[in-house]
């Protein structure tokens, strides 16, 4: 394989897998770790699982039809690309607000400066990767070296915090808890909403698609889970640790509670790092994979791709700034994401059945059962979550 492709394929991955990695990640992690101790650890196999799923059935379905979600669901009934696109976009500006103040409280760890500010210079960086020529190559390359930051020192906070790796181990095969909703948040987190289409898209724009391209397709997709795992089970690990040692985590701020009892004030700074470099780099994601969704409807929209995706960062640093996080917004929107998953999962396996959109390729049958399963639970659990969030939103 040229070194190119090579290149692409890993940048695609690490940008879905740091797409996945932002705030609500670090929060996620880290508060089911409190609940379930080592018990997390099965929550964390049993998403993997899921994820590996779902990722491969909708990578694989746009790299062989050579479309986007969009067209996909176009395609397979009309107007129904047009209701994902919105889906998508809505989603995709909802977190990548709550991204931004992740990046403004990661500055504000590190330098002192108030979030706002923070979250100024950070949507700045964001703009800038867009901004130059080569703005897809950037891109792949900062979320590479940002990826591989994150995950090396939380790897060190880790060690500092000495976790029974034993118990750990044997609770991911045998747990005394099993949680239900633990499991559907952290699907929902990895491969939900704009995040698990940010590979796919970002490899079709790199011109690696078709049949010839399934093979490394599919690998790419299976190590874009692999680095977002990867980085979870470092943080359960890390957050573990501290709770077996009987250590008080400040519910306020979670994941930075762990750094610091972990590691002291430099697990403190440290924890800094790894939330700008988690938020900052979803915001990228977020802004690319959403703009990707609606640049095929007109060929103004994609003559202005790179003006969309500027404008996406800038409204989501404007509301942050001007507003703060708009919690009903996101509640609502974080309740629709849910649905997200088995509405776009559900249409690539109907399209992977029709010969007018894949042409002579034969999707596996356990794919397409297996995916079908997936569409069942997510939409069960999705639809339980939006109606208990409903009344929230409302009271």
């Amino acid at each position: 394989m040229q070194k190119s492709n090579r290149s692409v394929l890993l940048g695609a991955a690490f940008l879905m897998a740091t797409s996945a990695i932002g705030p609500g990640f670090l929060t996620q992690t880290t508060t089911f770790t409190q609940s379930l101790a080592a018990s997390f650890g099965f929550v964390i196999l049993v998403s993997i699982i899921i994820d590996i799923g779902a990722q491969m059935n909708i990578w694989r379905i746009i790299a062989v039809s050579e479309k986007r979600a969009q067209e996909i669901a176009n395609d397979v009934l009309p107007g129904l690309g047009y209701v994902l696109a919105v889906l998508i976009v809505m989603g995709g500006l909802a977190f990548n607000i709550g991204n931004i103040g992740g990046a403004g409280l990661g500055t504000n760890v590190l330098f002192g400066v108030s979030p706002e500010a923070g979250a100024l210079f950070s949507g700045l960086v964001a703009v800038g990767i867009f901004l130059v020529k080569e703005a897809g190559r950037l891109m792949d390359r900062f979320t590479q070296v940002l990826g591989f930051l994150m995950i090396g020192l939380t790897i060190y906070v880790m060690f500092q915090s000495k976790p029974p790796i034993g118990e750990a181990v044997a609770r991911t095969f045998m747990p005394e808890t099993i949680d239900p909703l633990a499991i559907v948040t952290l699907v929902g987190g990895t491969v939900g909403g704009y995040i698990t289409f940010a590979g796919g898209h970002r490899l079709l724009d790199a011109g690696l698609k078709g049949k010839e391209n399934l093979g490394e397709v599919t690998k790419s997709s299976i190590s874009a889970i692999g680095i977002a795992s990867i980085m979870r089970i470092f943080l359960f690990l890390a957050t573990f640790g501290v709770v077996a040692q009987g250590l008080t985590i400040d519910p306020g701020n979670p994941p930075a509670s762990v750094f610091q009892l972990a590691a002291g004030n430099a697990g403190y700074k440290i924890f800094g790092v790894v939330m700008w470099a988690a938020a900052v780099t979803s915001v990228v994601g977020a802004a690319y994979t959403s703009v990707s969704f609606i640049k095929t409807f007109s060929p103004i929209l994609q003559k202005y791709e790179k003006v969309l995706i500027v404008s996406f960062i800038v409204i989501s640093t404007a509301v942050f700034v001007l507003i703060g996080r708009p919690v009903a917004i996101l509640i609502f929107v974080g309740a629709l994401n849910g649905l997200i998953l088995p509405l776009s999962l559900g249409i690539m396996l109907i399209a992977a059945h029709k010969k007018r959109i894949i042409g002579d390729y034969k999707h596996p049958i356990w794919m397409t059962i297996f995916g079908a399963l997936i569409v069942v639970v997510m939409a069960y659990m999705g639809g339980y979550t939006l109606i208990n969030e409903m009344p929230k939103l409302f009271s």
